[in-house]
């Protein structure tokens, strides 16, 4: 069979559908070499568009990354156009940017969604309490440079547990940047920690000894990692134990014990800084969504209700399960994240 006739065959079988869609004209109308001429230039056409298309087409695949900062490996995941929206996700203790690891490519085909792993937690370096001052001024000073330095200019901020504090200081310093806020068991107020849970805690901040020190060790076991992702939830058989598998061998790493003592200490620094976040919030009204797990026996439901007082714009969901809100209920929180981000934040 000579060239042109098969490429004749091809156009006479595959093509015709294409040219009359594209041109209006029936390709079996037209003459052999002319026709070939026209289905080989739309051929062509479709196959630049496809491929821009594809190009342009947002992915929810995560991407797992590292960066330098001030001498640290700071590991993090994202996904997502980077000319869209950006997520910022702020982890919690004891985990890591694993505890977004679903979260992520729920809402990475609209966002561009950046999670980073702090120093000493994750896949980011861990050097010892003597190496470094794991203090939550740090951590914010270490997380603040992470976003300039892969260039988050503006972003919404997912703040939970630790990433509360982490995160408000980042918001205190940078008021500019942030977009909106999605707070997730994440305390500003003094009524978040009136409870038992932090007792011991507390009475560490006042007294910074080593026996007030090994009284806490025990909060990082793993009976206690279970507790925290298990506790408060309405079938714990909808836990995964991956969780705790791959938090409990990084809180046995030699010397991460001190490093989450130290930051236990730290964490006393955060009640006095309150007032100013409080402020932060009635100056600036950054649009904020609650998405809180109301049974956390860490922070509860009593820490969610005073952003009422300080915010306009305010979306307040309480979710029927525990701390680590996003096991049991991130198909919610994600659809309710999704929801009040097209309302509040421009494409």
């Amino acid at each position: 069979m000579k060239r042109a006739d098969a490429i004749w065959l091809f156009v006479t079988h595959s093509v015709p559908s294409v040219v009359h869609i594209e041109l209006g004209k029936n390709i079996m109308s037209m003459p052999k070499n002319a026709a070939i001429a026209m289905a080989l230039i739309v051929l062509a056409s479709f196959s630049l568009n496809s491929s821009a298309a594809e190009r342009e087409t947002p992915t929810s695949q995560v991407l797992h990354r590292t960066v330098k900062i001030d001498g640290l490996d700071i590991a993090y995941r994202e996904a997502g156009p980077k000319n869209a929206p950006t997520l910022l996700l702020l982890h919690g203790f004891p985990t890591s940017s694993h505890m977004f690891r679903n979260l992520i490519p729920a809402l990475a085909e609209k966002y561009h969604v950046v999670a980073p792993d702090y120093p000493g937690f994750g896949n980011s370096s861990a050097p010892s309490v003597k190496e470094f001052d794991y203090t939550f001024d740090n951590l914010a000073n270490v997380i603040g440079k992470f976003t300039e330095k892969v260039g988050l200019k503006k972003y919404s901020i997912y703040l939970m547990d630790y990433g509360a504090p982490v995160g408000f200081r980042l918001a205190v310093s940078h008021p500019e940047r942030v977009q909106t806020l999605i707070v997730q068991n994440g305390n500003a107020y003094d009524e978040g920690l009136d409870n038992d849970f932090w007792k011991p805690i507390k009475a560490y901040w006042k007294d910074r000894t080593d026996a007030q020190g090994d009284g806490l060790r025990s909060l990082l076991t793993l009976d206690a990692t279970k507790w925290q992702y298990t506790h408060g939830v309405r079938n714990v058989e909808t836990i995964s134990p991956d969780t705790w598998g791959h938090v409990q061998p990084l809180l046995d790493r030699p010397g991460n014990q001190e490093i989450q003592l130290a930051l236990f200490y730290s964490y006393g620094s955060n009640p006095s800084l309150y007032p100013q976040w409080q402020e932060y919030l009635r100056k600036h009204q950054p649009p904020t969504l609650i998405v809180w797990g109301q049974n956390d026996a860490i922070f509860p439901a009593a820490g969610a209700h005073p952003y009422k007082r300080d915010l306009k714009h305010l979306e307040f969901h309480l979710l029927d399960t525990g701390h680590f809100a996003l096991e049991e209920d991130g198909a919610e929180i994600a659809t309710l994240m999704r929801n009040f981000l097209d309302k509040q934040v421009k494409q």
